[in-house]
């Protein structure tokens, strides 16, 4: 079965120094779900099992046991080229995404083509109320939405995002602190009328602060917003 054989081929792919290093970084998970397959390696192998016939066997064996298996499906998704077919896995795998890593790595290029049919879905997952659906929302709005593509209306839905989880909150102050670099005039006032809870707030100002997208003038300004005027 092909489950079997992606495991076999991932633990013979094993780097345990770099298993212990990356554990750390996914408090979340229990240390011996991470195999520790580096990232690149994890890129090749999708490439090559996303000409298997047989691939959908692996995708639909969900929930994966282990951290890589869920970095590989997230590849395998971001590698396809059609949009609805594209689609139907990751609303498919979103409920089992259970750490920042994988969340971040899901990003089918596909999407970018399609950006008005990808906002009706950005709306549901915001409103989902699962952790790394959201966060997943909020990235998809950062990546396809600060350019061309910006409209008021959309840091607005990331503002009004109420979420305690520390994953949701970095994710929105790195939106923001993305957005003033693209949007600045648009975005600042919810920095300045301090529209995001007080640690959102600080965090959005310190990731734009050590941006180098930012001018020098803008970061000084920025500073001065930090502590919410009494």
């Amino acid at each position: 079965m092909i489950c079997e054989e992606i495991r076999e081929k991932l633990f013979s792919l094993q780097d345990t120094q770099y298993q212990q290093f990356q554990a750390k970084l996914l408090p979340t998970l229990p240390p011996d779900t991470v195999i520790g397959v580096r990232t690149p390696q994890l890129r090749k192998y999708a490439k090559e099992l996303s000409k298997r016939k047989d691939i959908s066997e692996f995708l639909d064996a969900l929930p994966h046991p282990y951290f890589d298996e869920n970095q590989l499906h997230a590849f395998l998704i971001s590698g396809i080229r059609d949009y609805d077919a594209c689609m139907l896995q990751v609303q498919k795998f979103l409920p089992f995404v259970d750490n920042w890593a994988t969340c971040d790595q899901l990003s089918p290029a596909v999407f970018g083509r399609h950006k008005e049919e990808l906002l009706r879905e950005i709306r549901g997952w915001l409103a989902s109320g699962r952790t790394y659906t959201v966060r997943f929302a909020i990235g998809m709005l950062m990546r396809y939405y600060l350019d061309e593509a910006f409209d008021p209306a959309y840091p607005e839905m990331v503002a009004a995002v109420r979420d305690e989880d520390y994953y949701v909150r970095m994710m929105v102050a790195w939106y923001f602190a993305t957005a003033l670099a693209r949007q600045y005039d648009a975005v600042l006032p919810y920095i300045g009328n301090h529209r995001l809870d007080d640690w959102t707030h600080r965090r959005a100002i310190q990731k734009a602060v050590e941006s180098y997208r930012i001018t020098k003038e803008q970061k000084e300004y920025l500073k001065t917003l930090r502590k919410r005027s009494s």
